[in-house]
C-alpha cells in the first residue's frame, strides 16, 4: 500500500521500527522528534497519515491536535505508553482516529494503519456523487467528501484551502472579493484580509502548473479573484500575479 506517513516521536528507536516496519510494506515514511517539527513538516509535504506520541517534549500530542485539526483532516494514529481510558477518549476527543497503546506488536500497528487508511478512502469514494463535482484541467474537485483529485492523486488541501477553492469554483468566472471570501470561509465580517491572500498563493502553489502565471486562479485587478476551470483568460492581457 502506497502512503506517506508522518511519524512523531521522540524515543529515536521506537520512531525507527515503526518507520522500518511501514517501508517494509510500501509507505515512504518521515520521523521527526517534537509537534512542532511536525507542524513544519505539513507545510512543506503532503502527508496520507500521522502516527503521533502524545508525550512529547515542548507542545504534547494533545497541544499538537489542537492545532492540527485546525487546518487539516489528515487521520491521526496515537500511539502511547498512557493507557488509561481518560487518555483515550481525550485523545480521541481531539481529533484522533485510532489509539494504540505501548508496548505493541509492530505487525498490529501497521494492520492498524492499513485498515484506517482503507476506511479513509472507502470513504471518499462512497462520498463521491455527480451533482458535487467540479472538473477543471487535470483536476476534480468532490463537494461532498472534500477531496481534489489530480488524476488518481489526492492533492491534500487544509480546511480553509479547500473551503477557498470551492467557494471560487461555485462561483466559476465571477470576480469575487477578499471580503467576499473571507465572509464565506472564515465566516466572519471582521479579519486581516490579507489571510485571503495566503490562502490563494497556497492554492495555486498545489493546482497552479506555474503559481507566478496562474491559469485557474485569477487576479483580477480592484476586484478580487477569479476561477476559470478552462484554464484560458478569460480577457487578452489579464494580469493574474
Amino acid at each position: 500500500m502506497h502512503a506517506h506517513i508522518l511519524v512523531i516521536e521522540d524515543t529515536k528507536e521506537m520512531a525507527e521500527l515503526v518507520a522500518l516496519y511501514l517501508q517494509k510494506e510500501g509507505m515512504t515514511v518521515e520521523t521527526v522528534e517534537t509537534a512542532e517539527e511536525g507542524l513544519g513538516r505539513l507545510q512543506q509535504s503532503p502527508f496520507d497519515l500521522i502516527v503521533l506520541d502524545i508525550n512529547l517534549p515542548g507542545m504534547d500530542g494533545f497541544q499538537f491536535l489542537t492545532h492540527l485539526r485546525r487546518e487539516y483532516s489528515i487521520p491521526v494514529l496515537i500511539v502511547s505508553a498512557r493507557n488509561e481510558d481518560e487518555d483515550i477518549i481525550t485523545g480521541l476527543g481531539y481529533g484522533a482516529d485510532e489509539f494504540v497503546t505501548k508496548p505493541f506488536s509492530p505487525k498490529v500497528l501497521v494492520a492498524r494503519i492499513r485498515a484506517l487508511l482503507r476506511r479513509i478512502q472507502e470513504k471518499e469514494v462512497k462520498g463521491y456523487k455527480e451533482g458535487s463535482v467540479f472538473t477543471f484541467g487535470p483536476f476534480t474537485l468532490y463537494t461532498e467528501s472534500c477531496v481534489l483529485r489530480k488524476g488518481e492523486e489526492i492533492i491534500h488541501l487544509s480546511t480553509k484551502e479547500y473551503g477557498v477553492l470551492e467557494y471560487l469554483a461555485r462561483h466559476s468566472g465571477k470576480p469575487k472579493s477578499p471580503e467576499a471570501i473571507y465572509n464565506a470561509v472564515w465566516k466572519n465580517t471582521y479579519g486581516d484580509l490579507t489571510t485571503v491572500a495566503v490562502y490563494i498563493q497556497r492554492l495555486r502553489k498545489k493546482i497552479e502548473e506555474d503559481p507566478a502565471n496562474p491559469q485557474y486562479i485569477e487576479t483580477v485587478h480592484g476586484m478580487g479573484y477569479r476561477f476559470n476551470p478552462s484554464g484560458n483568460s478569460f480577457e487578452p492581457g489579464a494580469n493574474n500575479q
